[in-house]
């Protein structure tokens, strides 16, 4: 299923920040910077975007350019429609996770759990709370600038990231960036942001279509 580690990375991506305070072991500038981002995300309650995401190779090259509309939804609804080059639906309710592939003539169903969802699915849901004992995390800009970046190197060994990139243009998001240890990139561009306009839950829902391939991997949790 393509979730892009990529799209499990969003798979979330929603809303407002942790109300917790930021643990007292941070040291004070890392806690600053945990601030920042806070401030940035909170008050979202819907998300909506047009992204395209770029995969790129180690040497440079545009290995893919796909093109994607996405719709987020407080606390776990998320839809990840890819529109071109290869189509593709990746939807939840927060319990229940839909990747219907028109092409296949399939859909995979599986048990949700959002706290799986890796880190941008963390931040843009809110779920910031452990976010600073998994990851180093440094502003590159001040909070006076236009635009700000901030970027969390993982601590563990074993991540597939090297480094993940969150930049925000006048305190929208903008761009999201993933340097794997591969040496490929995944890049998402946000365009057409709208913050809380109103989504109906039937958009996190998904009925397949008749004739079909079904395949669940569901459990009880």
């Amino acid at each position: 299923m393509n979730m892009p580690d990529t799209t499990t990375v969003l798979a979330g991506l929603c809303f407002a920040v942790c109300s917790s305070g930021i643990s007292s072991a941070l040291a004070q500038a890392e806690a600053s910077d945990l601030q920042r981002l806070d401030t940035l995300l909170q008050g979202i309650e819907t998300l909506s975007a047009d992204v395209i995401q770029l995969i790129v190779e180690s040497d440079g090259g545009v290995l893919e350019e796909s093109e994607i509309r996405m719709y987020l939804k407080k606390p776990d609804g998320f839809y990840w429609e890819t529109l071109t080059p290869f189509p593709e639906l990746i939807v939840t309710n927060g319990s229940v996770l839909w990747n219907y592939q028109p092409d296949l003539e399939q859909v995979v169903i599986e048990t949700w759990d959002s706290s799986r969802s890796e880190l941008a699915a963390q931040l843009l849901s809110g779920r910031t709370d452990n976010l600073a004992a998994e990851y180093l995390i440094e502003t590159v800009s001040t909070a006076a600038d236009e635009h700000q970046e901030f970027v969390l190197t993982p601590m563990a060994a074993d991540s597939i990231y090297d480094k993940i990139s969150i930049n925000f243009l006048l305190s929208e998001l903008d761009l999201i960036y993933l340097d794997h240890r591969n040496g490929q990139q995944t890049a998402w561009r946000f365009e057409n942001v709208i913050r809380n306009e109103d989504l109906d839950d039937a958009l996190f829902e998904f009925q397949p279509p008749a004739g079909i391939e079904v395949i669940e991997n569901t459990y009880s949790q």
